[in-house]
């Protein structure tokens, strides 16, 4: 808990969906905020004789919920948005490699702060990217990618990706874009012993991700296992994405992506998977009985019309599901409050239809969902004494929802409301939909320069 001499933020007046193990919320309520914690949530108005109180926000005609955690990106193809529109996973890959095989740190972190900014001002307090793409001498991508986050004011996870299986050995990337096992491994670890933070309230942590079963060896899978475990931290990959993909692991390995993952150690609750499309029965259940979590991207997956993952169905099991933007070249909008949407209305046209997903499960999967995947439960993703102050003020009462009764069902089938504002750690990084941190202008401008450049560099190839 805070200390008694924390500064404190009381916020008032509003509607609180806090979503908590028992989904309680307030339909006239309170929070307050001492230091970077949340020192209590209730009905009606605050204490009026709170010691050390700065601020007190009359939050009238808004919605309060935990801040939205994204777990699954790639900020890098935010300078590559809007090419490859008609293809398939395997394809759109094939089109693209040869372009991100030119990035650069400069690229890359701003990049990052586009793909950062999006999220942030819509929502977001908790971010992560996966990072896979290292060509040789392009500088340092990784601390890049961090420095933007840090910057940006955003709780965030780097999972520390790679790729060591080129065109030659049967996989998409060109051959000069992916490292060495050694060299990964290497990478990898370095990264982590210089940026992870494994304190309860770490604003950086850092996973081991190998990109996924067709752009990595076997063994770097297994050995990227054995180095996470033994550094005490998360994986992360790409699973079963695609038919192409199951395809793709039947004719190589013999088997399905599934059993492929159990077989070098990448099935457990350390462990979360991007996208799960096409999972049977079997696939589900071994997710269930080892809490492997998933990372749902909806827009991506209709992007790249890869199919409907069965979302229902793995949160009947048990499985732990949180929502993912995915990278921007795939999802172009690269906003997360819009997947809350999404998922509940793709998921009605699978075989659960109206009966799917509801309102406040599509909001759980974008909060709480979300920090069981990332492995930070205990410290976010529900408005909870205790917590981290990580928490989003969306205002319900303007013309998109003002006749909508119900304040969670406004968020989550009506239109992307407004962020009135966004607090991470205690701290507001977000004022009437406008960064507080961040010359988002700026930021637009270097992201479409960077992006020119790296078209003039492809070109050239």
């Amino acid at each position: 808990m805070a200390p008694s001499a924390a500064q404190r933020i009381v916020i008032e007046n509003c509607s609180i969906a806090t979503v908590d193990a028992n989904d309680t919320e307030y339909a006239h309520g309170h929070l307050v905020i001492a230091g970077n914690r949340i020192e209590s949530v209730g009905a009606g108005r605050a204490p009026e004789n709170l010691e050390n109180m700065v601020r007190r926000i009359d939050a009238s005609g808004h919605l309060v919920t935990p801040g939205l955690i994204n777990t699954h990106h790639h900020f890098y193809q935010w300078i590559t948005r809007g090419l490859a529109t008609d293809h398939n996973l395997f394809d759109w890959l094939v089109a693209l490699y040869p372009t991100w095989a030119r990035i650069d740190e400069e690229m890359v972190y701003a990049a990052a702060q586009g793909s950062l900014a999006m999220m942030a001002r819509g929502g977001v307090t908790t971010a992560m990217d996966h990072h896979y793409v290292f060509p040789r001498g392009s500088g340092d991508l990784s601390g890049a990618v961090i420095r933007a986050a840090r910057e940006m004011g955003v709780r965030f996870t780097l999972a520390r990706g790679s790729m060591d299986r080129s065109e030659k050995d049967g996989g998409l990337p060109p051959d000069f874009a992916v490292e060495t096992l050694e060299g990964a491994l290497a990478a990898t670890e370095e990264t982590v012993k210089k940026h992870h933070d494994a304190s309860f309230d770490a604003m950086t942590q850092v996973a081991v991700a190998p990109c996924s079963p067709f752009s990595v060896s076997t063994e770097l899978m297994r050995e990227g296992a054995e180095l996470a475990r033994r550094l005490g931290v998360r994986l992360h990959t790409h699973g079963s994405e695609t038919v192409e993909e199951e395809k793709f692991c039947h004719e190589l390995f013999g088997m399905g992506p599934t059993d492929y993952f159990e077989s070098t150690g990448w099935l457990g609750e350390d462990v979360w998977m991007a996208h799960c499309v096409h999972m049977n029965d079997s696939d589900i259940a071994a997710f269930a009985r080892t809490k492997t979590g998933v990372a749902h991207c909806p827009s991506s997956n209709a992007r790249l019309a890869a199919g409907i993952a069965r979302v229902p169905d793995m949160l009947a099991a048990g499985v732990p599901v949180g929502l993912g933007v995915d990278g921007t070249a795939s999802n172009e909008s690269g906003e997360l409050h819009t997947e809350l949407r999404n998922a509940l209305l793709i998921n009605r046209l699978g075989a659960h239809r109206e009966a799917a997903l509801n309102a406040r499960q599509a909001l759980r999967l974008g909060t709480h969902g979300g920090a069981q995947v990332l492995g930070r439960a205990e410290q976010t993703g529900s408005l909870e004494a205790g917590k981290l102050a990580d928490l989003v003020l969306w205002k319900m009462d303007t013309l998109a929802h003002a006749s909508i009764t119900d304040p969670v069902t406004a968020l989550v089938f009506g239109a992307a409301a407004p962020v009135t504002a966004s607090f991470v750690d205690g701290r507001q990084i977000v004022e009437n939909g406008r960064l507080l941190h961040a010359d988002e202008d700026a930021i637009a401008h270097a992201t479409r320069a960077e992006a020119q450049r790296l078209a003039r560099i492809a070109a050239q190839r």
